[in-house]
């Protein structure tokens, strides 16, 4: 995650730029160092209704990634020269959340053996195709399981970076 005042400022410019039939509004946007997600309300359906079936919900959502794709790339040029960070896309129906091309970004760990051997373990056991495989699902468990934790680990974050902002000049 990047600071509350970069994905502020990210947000407010998108929600500007967005076309209003996208509901920008209701856009989720989540910033880190390198890319920019936005996940809008699908376009033609009730904020609050219930979704359509999965067939049909599967070809409004491919229907509406291609007659946007111009647009949204337009827009994602503007905001990667604007933020220096790739742009992302997907859409929301209810519970249903699908993201179009997204980054996956190498990062570099040091693990010593007993971690190691829990990431051979999920590729033995077939749960992970690879040792990053499989630290990418061991980390999707842990944000799924301490979400409460992380939330507050980024509030005391956020006012941590307000102190910071209002400090004394260095």
């Amino acid at each position: 995650m990047r600071s509350d005042t970069t994905t502020t400022k990210v947000t407010s410019w998108l929600r500007g730029r967005l076309p209003d039939a996208w509901h920008p509004d209701e856009a989720t946007v989540t910033v880190d160092r390198e890319e920019v997600v936005v996940v809008l309300r699908l376009p033609g359906l009730p904020a609050d209704g219930d979704a359509p079936d999965a067939d049909e919900l599967d070809g409004r959502i491919q229907r509406f990634r291609s007659d946007s794709r111009a647009e949204r790339m337009t827009i994602a040029d503007e905001a990667e020269r604007r933020y220096g960070r790739k742009v992302a896309w997907g859409v929301r129906a209810g519970e249903t959340e699908e993201l179009f091309t997204t980054l996956a970004v190498p990062v570099m760990t040091r693990l010593r053996q007993p971690e190691r051997i829990v990431l051979e373990t999920l590729v033995e056991a077939g749960v992970a195709r690879s040792r990053a495989h499989a630290l990418a699902w061991c980390v999707r468990l842990v944000g799924q399981h301490s979400g409460d934790w992380l939330e507050e680990l980024r509030a005391a974050m956020t006012a941590v970076e307000k102190v910071r902002d209002t400090g004394p000049a260095v």
